[in-house]
């Protein structure tokens, strides 16, 4: 089987190009938003493909797996064909439903009511990445079905030698509130913390936290992130408003305890053994500094968060669940 995917998410299509179908991953001069092809930061096969816009009307493409809404415009117009009447396509839906319209003429849409784009169609099955989504997105007459995250297993590296809590955030200062970048200042005055992502320069100094609590690691290769990242007590998760975190996944992977807000997927992700969720931030706040306090405490909960990780978010399942979702889509 052949499938064309764009490079959205370098976690999510990581996982999902370790399939056994051929990826044919977009790719312009630029490298821009529609056209990043391979990855520098992240270890793909060599059967996830590179392919220049202008060759994809010579290409075999068996199904399409679109995650923006502009992507059923670029399908069309790069192949030829039109997602989901052409050619079998599905919808990737990473995110939480927002608030809308954006037309302010408009009445206000409270978040259970947000109506996916594909509301009105039913040629193109919704895949959510969690049951949180699923819930919560109208979807109407668009068939539905859940896929969860899937995650190759970097092993069980934790050394907790550093008595710091480790925050994975993309975009900290740009994603605000959703993030929960603006509780990192509280959490940093209970342990230090080590902020890991995309664009994460600078935010010490606009959070106005010491540079000393909180050290930041500027896109760093994912397994050097996961070398760093196994050597902290902790993993801390503020986000407020999110599907699930694939960050969260992989520090539970590699044997970390976690300290998460109770919102979206999480209550389900972390279960009690593996642990500390609330919606009190002092709570996790108290939570990872006394994880960080009891190293044997601190190891304990992290194989369990393994252990738990490991069985339900392993690759070998998600690689089934979308093999068999792909076959059918192209029947």
């Amino acid at each position: 089987m052949r499938v064309l995917l764009w490079h959205v998410h370098g976690s999510w299509a990581t996982s999902f190009v370790h399939g056994p179908w051929t990826t044919l991953v977009p790719v312009t001069p630029d490298r821009g938003p529609d056209g990043r092809g391979r990855p520098d930061t992240f270890t793909w096969p060599d059967r996830a493909v590179e392919v220049a816009p202008e060759r994809l009307r010579h290409e075999d493409v068996d199904a399409v797996v679109l995650q923006r809404p502009h992507e059923l415009r670029l399908a069309e117009e790069w192949l030829g064909r039109r997602p989901g009447r052409d050619v079998p396509a599905v919808y990737v839906e990473h995110d939480t439903p927002r608030r809308t319209p954006a037309d302010a003429s408009l009445p206000e849409e409270v978040v259970p009511d947000s109506r996916h784009f594909l509301h009105d169609r039913d040629d193109i099955p919704v895949v959510h990445v969690t049951h949180f989504n699923q819930l919560f997105w109208n979807c109407g007459r668009a068939p539905t079905t859940v896929i969860e995250h899937g995650v190759v297993d970097p092993g069980y590296r934790c050394t907790g030698d550093m008595p710091r809590a480790g925050v994975v955030i993309n975009d900290p200062l740009r994603r605000g509130r959703v993030a929960g970048t603006d509780l990192l200042a509280g959490l940093a005055r209970a342990l230090p913390l080590d902020l890991f992502g995309m664009n994460v320069t600078g935010v010490p100094e606009a959070l106005g936290i010491a540079p000393e609590s909180l050290w930041t690691f500027e896109d760093l290769p994912q397994g050097r992130m996961h070398e760093e990242l196994a050597r902290r007590r902790v993993y801390v998760h503020p986000y407020r408003w999110t599907s699930l975190g694939l960050a969260l996944i992989e520090a539970m992977m590699l044997g970390l305890p976690v300290v998460a807000l109770a919102t979206t997927e999480a209550v389900e992700a972390v279960p009690p053994e593996a642990g500390v969720l609330s919606t009190r931030v002092a709570a996790l706040a108290d939570a990872a500094r006394t994880l960080a306090a009891d190293p044997p405490r601190a190891r304990q909960m992290g194989k369990e968060a393994r252990a738990h990780a490991v069985e339900r978010y392993g690759l070998p399942r998600f690689l089934r669940d979308w093999e068999r979702t792909l076959t059918e889509v192209t029947r």
